[in-house]
């Protein structure tokens, strides 16, 4: 348990990390009840429907992808806490690993532009 205590950058420790993606769900899953509630006296045909779901789906769809990054991003420090040696900065990840978490980033850089 120690490694919840683990400083991963910046002051944030990797419990922080994972207490905010469970955070996110939670306000997520809030903001979600509370936007169909809002949006379900506004359908009263099924054209309103087709209007209306594409929102919602697009909404949800942004929220997931934003938590499955933080999630990578958890999973790599896990990996790199459990295989490192104390006092060094070895975080012994494959050449598989490295590559996939490059292109991670890249794909980030990508849509962030």
């Amino acid at each position: 348990m120690e490694n919840l205590e683990s400083n991963i950058f910046g002051g944030k420790k990797f419990k922080d990390l994972l207490e905010e993606i469970y955070n996110n769900q939670k306000k997520k899953e809030k903001q979600i009840s509370t936007l169909i509630s809002e949006l379900k006296p506004m359908v009263q045909e099924i054209g309103d429907a087709t209007l209306i779901v594409p929102l919602i789906k697009e909404y949800l769809e942004i929220g997931v992808r934003n938590d499955e990054q933080l999630i990578k991003m958890a999973t790599i420090i896990q990996r790199c806490l459990a295989n490192s040696t104390p006092g060094s900065d070895n975080f012994s990840i494959s050449e598989s690993e490295k590559a996939q978490l490059l292109n991670e980033i890249n794909k980030l850089n990508d849509k962030s532009q």
